[in-house]
């Protein structure tokens, strides 16, 4: 039975692309997204036409049991889960306090800390049963400083920050490795910031700041650093991380 990495949130940035570097070294990659059908069984067919193994599922993360559902039934029909990278985004536009809505401040917390509560909840038991289990969390920016029109993002990623470290603190004695992967920048991705700034917009900052310039995190690169937090040995485990074009001033700094 090939070992098992469940990717929550597999769009075709950085979820994706980590679902096929783990597929490519023999992991069955479960790809778990909101929506788009057609997308998720592109990306599924394009893993096995490169000889790995993968299976899609369409999960609405804030519906009542559905994140629950997903790793029962990973466990019960496919196998243990070895990796789980929780991608969820939580952004939700910037938008003044006088706009923020209640439901639209909930939404952020629902999406970016009561989902991975959710999850970490039902999965953490079986790893700590067997002893072991990577849990690496995509994170931002907003989960370390807040800004402006960013009210409920930045509460809702700080959430995040703070349950991974509490995460850690209890369950790393236990073998389970949790690494909370900061992204600083801007991804080269279509369905997360293209989809935010639109087709054209998207393509004007490609070619000014991505592509060749290397400005734009690029998924396929990111997804290295993933891999490689999986496989860390434990007497040197790297629990938060950040990534960022060489280019980019980091968030200390801006």
């Amino acid at each position: 039975m090939k070992p098992v990495c469940l990717v929550i949130g597999a769009g075709a940035g950085i979820g994706g692309n980590v679902g096929r570097r783990f597929a490519r070294e023999g992991y069955h990659a479960v790809l778990a997204r909101r929506s788009n059908q057609e997308g998720l069984d592109n990306l599924v067919q394009s893993i096995r036409g490169e000889d790995g193994e993968a299976s899609g599922f369409l999960v609405n993360a804030v519906k009542e049991n559905s994140i629950e559902n997903l790793i029962t039934q990973t466990e019960t029909e496919i196998g243990p889960i070895d990796v789980m990278v929780f991608n969820l985004g939580a952004q939700t536009g910037n938008v003044s306090l006088e706009e923020t809505t209640l439901k639209t401040f909930e939404l952020g917390w629902r999406l970016a800390t009561l989902s991975l509560f959710r999850a970490a909840s039902a999965l953490i038991p079986l790893m700590e049963n067997r002893g072991k289990g990577t849990i690496l969390v995509t994170s931002s920016t907003a989960a370390m400083r807040g800004n402006p029109l960013q009210h409920s993002h930045a509460a809702a990623m700080g959430g995040r920050r703070m349950l991974c470290q509490s995460l850690h603190a209890e369950y790393a004695s236990c073998g389970i490795h949790l690494a909370h992967i900061i992204v600083d920048g801007m991804v080269d991705a279509p369905d997360t910031l293209g989809r935010i700034l639109g087709s054209e917009r998207f393509q004007t900052l490609r070619e000014s700041r991505g592509l060749e310039r290397d400005g734009l995190l690029l998924p396929e690169e990111v997804a290295e650093t993933y891999f490689h937090l999986a496989h860390q040995h434990r007497s040197a485990w790297t629990h938060e991380i950040d990534l960022r074009p060489f280019s980019e001033t980091p968030w200390w700094n801006s």
